[in-house]
């Protein structure tokens, strides 16, 4: 909850309402807010007398192009303190940012040569605390200076709102990079604006490792170590240390050794003491390891997950959250890595007690929908879907889609889309990977989702995106993608895990 305070006269009544975000002090000017400074930022470059070139009205169109935040997205409270990127129009070398709020007592303005700048921390947690569900316009001019005067302009660009979830972003992204310096994973929690490297290649002992997940309890990455279908299971600990757990038996590590391990998936339900499950994809059957075995044999330390009556191929499965089901991905066709399929359909099939059972359908079209995954209350199903036969692996053509968890009409989502600066759009720009925030958070009759993805729209190598998606009785609203600027935009970063990894502060 945020609060303002007052001293109350003990002479005199003050009416003010509670709600669930805030006390809200209503100044004399009849503003509630004014964590804006009154004076315009001037930035190190930009002409003193800046203000008074933009004082003109100017043109209405043709101005710069704001690539990120998109408008119309929205932030969770907790996000890093966002970074205004625009693409210039023309020879402009000066720009104005403003930003403005019904509840602030006046805009925030910005003048700068640069094309981006980044809102300070403290004026970032005031917004966040106080203009939380509210339109937060913002709109980039920019003009031509020469000699201290306007040759051109100023033109007015993007404009238009933005929003403050009433609701944070839990938990952190893990995610793969081919950095400079070799092929690592790496992770943040949501608002960081620095990294944490977690573990390389090397750390695990193998020359190469992939489709990584957190074990529920956030302590350690799951993943698979080893070069092509000669991956095996590994688990380090998530606190960069690469620790390994203490409960795995020898009888677990023989299992875990195995060639053609891919894609591990781990259940809250299946975590405790004696009941320690890993499933991993293993020659394109949905296979369950019990991570302290006492015996290797078939049938007591693993066993293949049976799907009754199917014959196709399986990959990418992963467990549901409140229930003991397993979304797959279900193909007639060869797989490779447990993962890069063709002619792929969402089903799901009882884990029931390592026994598996009948499976049912929840996707199923002429194109291909793979590396599913559920959302943390079980609601929905997040994929991936190219068109007609296309291989999973790295096509630009993917998109992310949502659908009821028990089957229905999926919902493209709108951060499929890049801004219109880019003059990419999807698809084209592999939108791939997409995973869940760990929770999901309700206010107001309204459930807040969160989930990453990894796409190629900056033109570069794949980075990281953030989608935020909203439930309002059962009616799917979803946003343009959030971008987090901490990553090194140099780096190939992609297949991002989100969960409550135990990344230290």
């Amino acid at each position: 909850m945020h609060r303002s305070f007052v001293v109350l006269s003990v002479t005199a009544a003050f009416a003010f309402a509670l709600d669930t975000h805030a006390l809200d002090l209503v100044f004399a000017d009849g503003f509630e807010f004014h964590d804006f400074p009154v004076d315009p930022i001037i930035d190190s470059g930009a002409p003193a007398n800046a203000p008074a070139l933009f004082g003109a009205a100017g043109a209405p169109s043709g101005g710069p192009c704001l690539a990120d935040p998109q408008i119309g997205t929205l932030f969770p409270d907790n996000w890093l303190r966002p970074r205004f990127t625009w693409v210039p129009s023309g020879g402009e070398n000066l720009f104005e940012l403003r930003i403005t709020a019904q509840n602030q007592g006046h805009a925030l303005l910005v003048y700068t040569t640069a094309s981006s700048w980044t809102m300070p921390a403290n004026l970032w947690t005031a917004l966040a605390q106080h203009t939380v569900d509210r339109a937060i316009t913002v709109t980039v001019r920019g003009a031509t200076v020469a000699g201290g005067s306007l040759t051109s302009g100023p033109e007015t660009g993007s404009s238009g709102a933005v929003r403050i979830a009433p609701v944070s972003a839990p938990g952190a992204i893990v995610y793969w990079t081919n950095a400079p310096g070799g092929m690592l994973m790496r992770g943040f929690r949501i608002g960081d604006e620095t990294l944490k490297d977690i573990a390389s290649p090397a750390d695990a002992g193998a020359g190469c490792f992939g489709c990584h997940t957190a074990t529920p309890d956030g302590t350690y990455v799951g993943f698979s170590a080893g070069e092509g279908g000669g991956a095996g299971l590994a688990l380090l600990s998530a606190d960069g240390q690469h620790l390994t757990p203490s409960f795995i038996s020898a009888s677990a590590q023989t299992l875990m050794a195995r060639p053609d391990q891919d894609a591990p998936a781990f259940s809250a339900q299946h975590w405790t003491s004696g009941d320690r499950i890993a499933l991993t994809m293993y020659q394109s059957n949905i296979i369950w390891t019990d991570l302290e075995a006492a015996s290797a044999a078939q049938g007591a330390g693993w066993g293949v997950l049976a799907r009754t009556g199917e014959t196709t191929n399986a990959a990418s499965a992963s467990f549901a959250h409140t229930s003991d089901n397993v979304v797959y991905v279900s193909t007639p066709d060869p797989i490779s890595l447990g993962v890069t399929v063709t002619n792929g359909d969402i089903h799901v099939v009882p884990y029931n007690n390592r026994a598996g059972g009948v499976p049912s359908t929840v996707v199923a079209t002429q194109d291909n929908e793979y590396y599913p995954a559920y959302s943390p209350d079980d609601h929905y199903i997040v994929y991936n879907r190219v068109p007609g036969a296309g291989s999973s692996y790295n096509n630009a053509q993917a998109e992310v889609y949502v659908s009821p968890a028990t089957g229905g009409q999926p919902v493209r989502i709108a951060a499929n889309d890049p801004s219109s600066c880019t003059g990419q759009t999807s698809p084209g720009v592999t939108n791939s990977w997409p995973r869940w925030a760990p929770a999901a958070s309700d206010d107001g009759g309204r459930r807040f989702y969160w989930l990453t993805f990894s796409s190629t729209r900056a033109g570069g190598p794949t980075q990281i995106y953030v989608a935020p998606v909203v439930d309002t009785g059962g009616t799917l609203t979803t946003y343009p993608a959030l971008y987090p600027w901490n990553q090194a935009p140099g780096d190939a970063s992609h297949t991002p895990a989100w969960d409550d990894f135990a990344i230290p502060f």
